[in-house]
């Protein structure tokens, strides 16, 4: 806290009038000048390294009394190491890995390019419009929607008794609501806040309000929920401010005012009236997804400038957060393949309207049906209404239900293997989103068959046995989760029988539930997903053309490079295993039997889960296969992490030195490798003497200690 003689220092300085400071990039270049780091100038003038790379981005400036002093250094290095011309322009900034303080242009500033930024300042913007940071060459950026010219969200805080909202791009807004009711008025008549629909038949994406704990108070929420709020996930029906948004006109959808809400009134003119909130207090943002407890890493603390740059960069390459990162899976998905679109008459071209006057709706090809596809029985999970018949604890069986899911194998190391020094845990990178790519699903309602024939051009559920299917005991089975080979006929989706047919095995359907109406619906939801990634990566210093040690030096840095980026991109991988176990939401407190909210949504679809889960096992099988043509068996898999036996700790001591079609790759693709972890083969020993010798290291093999599961949900 300033002292009293800071403070006059300060005022005294405003009377006289302050110096212009250097223009943002000379900040820069005075620091390298002397050789000092943005962590240790941080340290001298008592702030943050993010702050630094603020000012010296042109994101933010400093306030008294920090300014002074920051103003009287410059003036110093401008004396030791003269100013810069102004007519000369800046050295282009390129990232070249370093870690966090030892560059001026770095990832944060990146992070704003990034960023949808306002086309000029608002004129009740506080502070000056965030200068452009010059980066790497780059495609030029798409014009701004004037109607969303201030980003897609804003995160509101409480300074100096006044609602300022912080935008991307540095943009921060003077907010004259004084309620909630007053907020959502403000925010869809004078924000500009909001994002252009992803297709050209979509929803644009409504404005998010990020509130932190203070703006909460301030709008007369509670700073955090009650222990029974908490369970409930909202607030109860009767508090004031659920009161005082009724009596506005405004309501609130099913889930009510929980964490995220959302607070509209109907469309008026095919206008949408509709705003997210965000109450960042309330745990809206798991630290799980967004953070790292281990590292500090806390959406929750993190100072609202920041905040909105992280959730305004994975908006800009994802989409709004619309809730928790599974649900902003599933959401992407619609906003990529909308349901429907207006029908015109086919001899007219006028639109179609019904008896009441209403436009008549037709389905978009490639999408999900509006309406709701039956479920089957195989497909759901206990609790299904489909399953109130059967006992309350009865547990199905293989050929019962639909299995498919990721594995979680191990098996005990041979004695030739106990000869190794260690045990190479490798990675696949967003498996879930690279095993969608190309993936044929079931888009309409299925079919039950009986004797079928197999065809592996259609998806759907096959029961059949597969037992027969006699492989390597060193190897796990293709067809089951624990990698023990099939006791009878079970329940496969269509890759894995496909899978079982390439292996030279017959197979003889005993029934199926088959989905004529398929296409490949995940395709451009994989690419979004994947792009963002690729750029989140590559502002870490990891690109598609880095292989081998050069590629895993990358990635070790990436992890210290900038810790904002790094929150964006968990948030971008959560929000790729999330989408895909959302679509099969299991029941949280509904009674045995009753239907749960989630089956009122056509984006329901278990089948999907079930084909993508089968493809990304099916894919890792068929790696391991390649290669056992080499002679290298693995000896634990844990959903997407696989552990092999090696002459060193890394991966390029077990890995091909050039890697053969299907084989193992090193790389940043989606679909590609990292390393994830090693540990000894006496650390692997004594695992399998404490625990048993179908204890799965791949779960420990990061840390050595215990890891939580990977189910896809």
């Amino acid at each position: 806290m300033p002292t009293e003689e800071e403070l006059f220092d300060a005022v005294d300085a405003l009377l006289a009038g302050e110096p212009e400071m250097p223009p943002p990039a000379e900040r820069a270049r005075l620091r390298e000048a002397a050789g000092i780091t943005q962590a240790r100038l941080a340290q001298a003038l008592q702030t943050t390294t993010q702050s630094i790379k603020n000012w010296e981005a042109g994101r933010s400036e400093p306030r008294p009394p920090r300014r002074q002093a920051y103003q009287r250094l410059l003036d110093g290095w401008i004396a030791q190491y003269g100013a810069q011309s102004q007519a000369a322009p800046a050295a282009p900034a390129t990232f070249t890995g370093a870690t966090a303080g030892s560059s001026p242009q770095e990832p944060a500033a990146r992070i704003e390019a990034a960023a949808p930024v306002a086309t000029k300042p608002s004129v009740s913007s506080r502070r000056p419009g965030a200068k452009k940071a010059v980066a790497k060459p780059a495609p030029a950026p798409a014009a701004v929607d004037p109607r969303f010219e201030n980003g897609p969200l804003a995160v509101l805080d409480v300074e100096n008794g006044q609602v300022v909202a912080y935008c991307v791009g540095g943009l921060v807004l003077d907010v004259p609501a004084k309620s909630l009711p007053s907020l959502v008025d403000w925010t869809l008549t004078h924000s500009k806040l909001g994002a252009p629909r992803l297709h050209p038949l979509g929803k644009d994406s409504d404005p998010l309000i990020v509130l932190t704990a203070a703006a909460a108070v301030r709008y007369g929420l509670p700073e955090k929920l009650s222990d029974e709020e908490r369970r409930a996930g909202r607030l109860p029906e009767g508090h004031k401010v659920c009161k005082q948004l009724a009596k506005a006109d405004w309501q609130l959808t099913q889930r009510g005012f929980g964490p995220w809400a959302r607070i509209y009134r109907p469309a008026e003119a095919g206008q949408r009236r509709c705003v997210q909130l965000c109450v960042v207090s309330w745990d809206a943002l798991d630290v799980r997804d967004w953070g790292d407890k281990d590292k500090g890493l806390l959406p929750a603390t993190l100072p609202p400038g920041e905040l909105a740059r992280v959730l305004g960069t994975f908006a800009s390459r994802v989409l709004t957060p619309r809730g928790t990162t599974a649900v902003t899976g599933l959401e992407l998905m619609t906003a990529l393949r909308p349901p429907s679109r207006r029908a015109r008459d086919e001899e007219t071209g006028e639109w179609r309207t019904d008896a009441d006057g209403q436009f008549v709706r037709e389905r978009i090809p490639g999408s999900l049906p509006e309406r709701l596809v039956d479920a089957v029985p195989c497909e759901v999970p206990d609790g299904h209404p489909l399953l109130a018949h059967l006992p309350r604890f009865y547990q199905r069986g293989p050929a019962e239900m639909l299995m498919e899911e990721t594995y979680d194998w191990g098996r005990p190391l041979t004695d030739e293997e106990c000869l190794k020094s260690h045990v190479v845990g490798i990675d696949t990178n967003m498996a879930f989103a690279a095993a969608s790519n190309g993936t044929v699903v079931g888009l309409g309602p299925a079919v039950h068959v009986k004797n079928p024939d197999f065809d592996p051009k259609i998806p759907g559920s096959w029961l059949v046995d597969l037992s027969h299917v006699d492989l390597d005991p060193r190897l796990p089975s293709p067809f089951t989760r624990t990698g023990e080979r099939p006791e009878g006929p079970a329940w496969y989706a269509t890759p894995s029988v496909a899978y079982a047919v390439k292996l030279g095995y017959p197979v003889a359907p005993i029934e199926a539930y088959l989905r004529p109406d398929s296409g490949r619906y995940l395709d451009p939801w994989y690419t979004r997903l994947k792009d963002a990634y690729l750029a989140t990566m590559a502002d870490l210093g990891v690109t598609p053309d880095l292989e081998g040690q050069e590629f895993l030096d990358a990635m070790a840095a990436s992890k210290t490079v900038d810790p904002e980026l790094t929150m964006v991109l968990r948030a971008i991988k959560a929000t790729a295993k999330g989408g895909i176990g959302k679509l099969r939401e299991r029941p949280r407190d509904t009674p045995f039997g009753q239907p749960w909210p989630a089956l009122a949504r056509p984006t329901w679809r278990p089948d999907i889960r079930a084909a993508v889960l089968s493809t990304s096992r099916i894919i890792m099988h068929r790696k391991i296969m390649k290669m056992a043509q080499r002679g290298l068996y693995p000896v634990a898999i844990n959903s997407d992490c696989i552990v092999y036996p090696s002459d060193g700790p890394s991966p390029l001591d077990f890995l091909p030195a050039t890697p053969g079609p299907g084989e193992f790759r090193l790389g940043v693709t989606p679909g590609l490798f990292k390393y994830e972890g090693s540990q000894t083969t006496l650390w692997a020993e004594a695992q399998y003497e404490q625990d048993g010798p179908h204890t799965n290291i791949a779960r420990i093999i990061k840390s050595g200690g215990h890891a939580a599961t990977d189910d896809g949900e």
